[in-house]
């Protein structure tokens, strides 16, 4: 058993598929495959399904996965290892961020990032808390910036900031002659909300402590787009919620329309999470040292009242 046909196994367990699994793994088919068969008659066991399309991992196979992902892990700490005590700051480094981060933390700490560690080679991409979850677990991504706490056993979390939630309140609006907001000032039937799958709208949820009914709605919205619901608030179709970061690139004419709530107040936990086997930590402190060194300049509250990202059964 050699670790290069572990990396080929988890390369077709994900895959579903071994002419795409080779191309991943940059190999030919016919050796990839050849190398799981003596695999397989090495351990006198099918850990593939081939008669099914696309190819599914029989039930020992599913155990050998996992294993094999263990097992690849921890073989790649060694070269960590070394990394680290050489005090090697480099190579490649997949980040996953949320989309509701993405587009104002990210301009702030990119460039400082690479141009102090240009060794780095950053592959990011924006995606929703649950496929970061996964992408975590399953060792295609190395780190992320996400909303928490999480409460996921084998993902550790490392804060970054606490980040208000801000109401942007047009002028009219039964809310717009107050001076600070409270969480009991909010009706959910008149916020203009995210579509599902953003851990932002999650939190409002929560904030808000009840349940959104639908038959009272005028009108139903989707969007992934804060500029989308300031637009419609603008219109008078009702008020949001924002995160404090994106409230610092809104346009002049709009910045009367900000609302802060009363402190303590409401706010997301913004962390860098990753997973428990702790690779690539030399990166990981790179990334947090350069982050919380930029951000400290835009925002600093303390006290705040974090509220869950996490989907609560509202039934």
């Amino acid at each position: 058993m050699t670790i290069t046909q572990l990396h080929y196994v988890l390369a077709v367990a994900e895959h579903q598929n071994f002419t795409k699994a080779a191309q991943k793994v940059f190999v030919t088919q016919p050796t990839l495959s050849m190398q799981i068969q003596k695999l397989e008659d090495e351990l006198d066991v099918l850990i593939f399904d081939r008669s099914k399309k696309p190819i599914e991992l029989t039930e020992t196979g599913k155990k050998i996965v996992q294993q094999a992902r263990n097992i690849v892990n921890e073989s790649d700490r060694i070269k960590d290892i070394v990394d680290q005590q050489k005090g090697f700051v480099g190579g490649l480094f997949r980040l996953g961020v949320i989309p509701t981060i993405m587009p104002t933390l990210l301009p702030m700490f990119l460039n400082t990032f690479i141009k102090k560690y240009p060794k780095v080679k950053l592959k990011i991409e924006e995606l929703h808390t649950e496929a970061i979850i996964e992408k975590l677990q399953d060792g295609h991504l190395d780190a992320a910036i996400a909303a928490t706490p999480l409460e996921i056993p084998n993902i550790k979390e490392q804060v970054l900031y606490y980040e208000p939630f801000v109401g942007y309140i047009p002028q009219g609006h039964r809310l717009s002659s107050k001076g600070k907001l409270e969480a009991d000032d909010l009706d959910l039937s008149d916020i203009l909300l995210l579509e599902d799958g953003h851990c932002f709208k999650d939190g409002i949820l929560n904030l808000c402590k009840a349940t959104r009914n639908s038959e009272d709605e005028r009108f139903q919205l989707e969007s992934g787009s804060f500029e989308t619901m300031i637009k419609l608030a603008n219109e008078g179709l009702g008020m949001t919620l924002l995160p404090y970061l994106h409230t610092l690139d809104i346009k002049d004419t709009e910045q009367r329309n900000l609302k802060m709530f009363n402190e303590p107040s409401p706010a997301r936990e913004v962390s860098l999470i990753y997973n428990k086997s702790e690779l690539k930590m030399q990166i990981i402190e790179a990334l947090r040292s350069t982050i919380s060194g930029v951000i400290k300049g835009a925002i600093a509250f303390q006290n705040v009242k974090i509220i869950s990202p996490l989907p609560q059964n509202r039934n």
